[in-house]
């Protein structure tokens, strides 16, 4: 231990005007008295010396230093009286020398525990060599053994060196607690560290654990392997919890799970994804790279209702009996593939079917023979009318609840035949058709909407019996077609029909006669020049009407005074008639017209009669720009 005092007069350091001395102590090493700075060492060198008067100037003489200069700043300030700042100069230089001090105890501290460390680790080596003198002994022991050397025998249990004596419960030590470490770190919690052939761990999900026999000769020594006094048990074979795909809890990577929603869309993915949850109710696969299904990946979904496969890959053969095993599927899209048939294994429960944009052709009663109760099917942007030109007759009947078909763009030139009468909604747009006769329905049907826009429909096109058995039918869209005039018997029943885009040149006065019930009328783009005066009176009930786009030369007069909205743009109008807007008897108030679109035409407004206008709610109502 160094002690340090200062003002000393012997065996001291004159340091910075003041005195330090670094009392020294005698200790006996080898019967042999030195003399020197304790730090730790048993002898005392330069370099220690040195270490203390670095340490003395660091901790003693430049605070002191610093103390003077300070005090002699505030001298010359006339501060020096007080003596308080002294005191505290004092304190301050007092507390960095016990500082000093206190490291130079720790430096003895750490330099002895040095020693020691290196005392110990020489007798361990001295150990070892012994130890594998002994081994190397025993090895050769079927050679001559010089007299005097001492046998394996000679050698009592308790004697008996082994350089694996102090591993060994080292090393049991620690693969204990590593284990349960890697335990909690799997994904699955049930894994378990299975031990292969080689002695390395393993973990894996399914694999049953093997057995692990004791070795009789594994000993070291006379004791047992691992420091334990019995041998080790075999282990019973145990197999572990799967990871848990298909639970409730689990998400695949790719996907995002809401509930019982699982969104997989957009993620480029060439398969469903492996290990949806069993409880799902709608499953989301569309805009991917998906070619196959897996042979039974669906089954186990008793919950699925509604599964999305559109915009993928799929062909018959890998959509072959992929549903079968859904019990609760009700609504099926595989709108966006390959399809070149519509699948024969769709399970009874299925409501909806969409096979638009695929490459269908095929089509017969077989293909509906186990989902009799589908109620939508959609089959547009397909290929069904290619070759025959229409669909084999009653290739629908077996489906005696659907409400909703929809054939668009399939290059057919007939209606199909046989329809089941239940059907409410039948679109035909954009196909070859040219006459649509009585024959679609066998009996009185259901329809309500007809869509048949887009086709070659002509006036002998549509016959008197066309729409006899659609007493129900309330939107019809003729849109299109070839049509010359405006088509006759047509059920009184409709509430919208559209006429745009024919051939129409002019309106008769009892062309709409039989419609009492029409409330939109479009006959936009057409030829219509002249109009029958009192030729939409009749429509009572007729909200609004569209004649842009023709060759109208004045506003038709006597329109109906329920009239909500007129569209007039695009024509020829030069005048407008007293009795367009404002007619029958005087007082008979005003009319229900709230929108006038006469933009684009020929008027010129100072000749315009303003009491044309009279009945109107404002001049906000007409708009001629």
């Amino acid at each position: 231990m160094v002690v340090v005092a200062c003002g000393s007069k012997v065996d001291s350091l004159r340091l910075g005007g003041g005195f330090c001395t670094a009392h020294t102590h005698t200790k006996n090493i080898g019967d042999k008295p030195q003399t020197g700075v304790e730090l730790g060492h048993t002898k005392s060198s330069a370099s220690d010396e040195m270490e203390v008067i670095t340490l003395l100037l660091l901790f003693i003489i430049v605070p002191l230093h610093l103390s003077i200069r300070q005090t002699s700043k505030y001298r010359k300030k006339k501060m020096y009286k007080n003596p308080t700042l002294v005191y505290r100069n004092l304190g301050k230089c007092f507390d960095l020398l016990i500082l000093g001090l206190e490291i130079l105890d720790v430096r003895e501290w750490l330099t002895n525990t040095k020693e020691e460390s290196k005392d110990a680790d020489g007798d361990a080596l001295q150990e070892e060599r012994a130890s594998m003198l002994v081994a190397g002994i025993i090895q050769n022991k079927s050679n001559s053994v010089p007299r005097g050397t001492p046998t394996p025998q000679s050698f009592s249990n308790s004697e008996a060196p082994s350089i694996f004596s102090t591993v060994t419960p080292e090393v049991h030590k620690s693969i204990a607690p590593m284990e349960d470490v890697l335990t909690e770190v799997l994904p699955d919690a049930g894994a378990q560290p299975v031990r292969n052939a080689t002695g390395t761990r393993e973990y894996d999900q399914t694999v049953t654990e093997p057995s692990v026999k004791s070795d009789k000769n594994a000993r070291i020594g006379n004791g047992k392997r691992n420091g334990r006094g019995k041998n080790v048990k075999e282990m019973k074979t145990k197999k572990t919890e799967r990871f848990p795909y298909f639970k409730d809890n689990y998400c695949p990577p790719d996907c995002a799970c809401y509930g019982r929603v699982v969104q997989c869309s957009d993620k480029s993915s060439d398969k469903i994804p492996y290990g949806i949850p069993y409880s799902s109710r709608y499953i989301l696969l569309m805009n991917n790279h998906i070619n196959s299904i897996q042979l039974d990946l669906l089954r186990g979904y008793d919950s699925l209702e509604f599964l999305v496969l559109s915009k993928n890959r799929l062909t018959d053969d890998s959509v072959e009996g992929a549903f079968e095993g859904v019990p609760a599927l009700k609504r099926l899209y595989l709108d966006g593939n390959l399809l070149a048939s519509v699948p024969t294994d769709l399970p009874a429960s299925l409501e909806e079917l969409r096979l638009d944009n695929n490459r269908v052709r095929v089509m017969s009663e077989s293909s509906w023979a186990r989902c009799r109760g589908l109620l939508v099917l959609s089959l547009s942007n397909n290929a069904l009318g290619e070759g025959s030109g229409s669909l084999p007759d009653g290739a629908l009947s077996p489906l005696r609840h659907l409400r909703t078909l929809n054939l668009d763009r399939n290059q057919l030139t007939s209606v199909p035949l046989g329809l089941p009468l239940s059907v409410k909604e039948l679109y035909l747009r954009g196909n070859l058709i040219e006459h649509f006769g009585g024959g679609a329905f066998n009996g009185q049907s259901r329809l309500a909407i007809l869509d048949l826009s887009a086709n070659r429909l002509s006036n002998k096109g549509l016959p008197k019996d066309a729409l006899i058995r659609a007493p129900h039918l309330e939107s019809l869209n003729l849109e299109g077609n070839r049509l010359q005039k405006v088509p006759r018997h047509l059920p009184s029943s409709v509430k919208t029909l559209n006429l745009e885009g024919n051939l129409i040149s002019a309106i008769g006065r009892v062309a709409f006669n039989s419609l009492k019930n029409l409330e939109h009328l479009g006959l936009a783009r057409n030829k219509i020049s002249k109009v029958a005066p009192g030729a939409f009176w009749s429509l009572g009930a007729l909200h609004q009407l569209d004649l842009c786009h023709n060759a109208l030369s004045q506003v038709p007069r006597q329109l109906p005074r329920g009239l909500r909205s007129l569209a007039l743009t695009h024509n020829k109008i030069r005048s407008v008639p007293r009795d367009a807007f404002c007619w029958g008897q005087a007082g008979s108030g005003l009319s229900g017209l709230v929108r006038v679109q006469l933009a684009d035409n020929l008027m010129d407004m100072a000749k315009l009669d303003s009491k044309a206008f009279g009945c109107l709610r404002g001049f906000q109502v007409v708009h001629f720009y």
